[in-house]
């Protein structure tokens, strides 16, 4: 292993000089604008998913809904709560996070599906998860070590989908 080198005045220079980029130092080697599109459809695709966990916690019906809601509502909640991360991501690299109800389907990467009855609802919820899954993984790949900070976001997001789609291929095995 080589010698780790670097130019501490040089670093402290740089970051007085360029105070008002906030946490974007010249060593982010990412598009920004590209990575704060990629990361306002991602937010837009968490958004959609709480929506639709949303709708099926308060539409489950059935003898074996008790439980299929309760995880409704936890993975509603854990969507939210990417959403929050990246919104927070997206203005750290100097972006606005799009809220914008108008599109949101649009941005979406998972489409917004309602399913009529509880085992149609489980499909849907896992059909988003794994689009979520795809799209995060080539997401990580395509930032490689341009935006480390961000491809460790999308990673915790990604396992935490992982997880999702494990709960809802279950609740589908269960209800089968």
């Amino acid at each position: 292993m080589e010698k780790f080198l670097i130019d501490l005045k040089k670093v402290r220079e740089n970051a007085r000089k360029h105070m008002d980029e906030g946490a974007v130092t010249e060593g982010y080697k990412a598009d920004r604008q590209q990575v704060l599109k990629v990361l306002n459809e991602a937010l837009a695709t968490e958004i959609v998913c709480v929506l639709r966990y949303k709708r099926h916690f308060y539409m489950a019906q059935g003898i074996s809904s008790d439980s299929v809601k309760a995880e409704f509502l936890q993975h509603a909640n854990e969507e939210q709560q990417h959403a929050d991360w990246l919104a927070e991501r997206i203005t750290q690299l100097g972006g606005e996070p799009d809220f914008n109800p108008k599109g949101l389907t649009d941005r979406s990467h998972s489409e917004y599906v309602e399913g009529k009855t509880l085992v149609d609802m489980i499909k849907e919820d896992l059909v988003a998860e794994r689009i979520a899954i795809h799209t995060y993984q080539e997401i990580i790949r395509w930032l490689g070590d341009g935006d480390p900070t961000t491809k460790i976001l999308i990673e915790q997001i990604n396992k935490m989908e992982e997880e999702h789609a494990n709960d809802m291929s279950d609740l589908l095995a269960k209800m089968s």
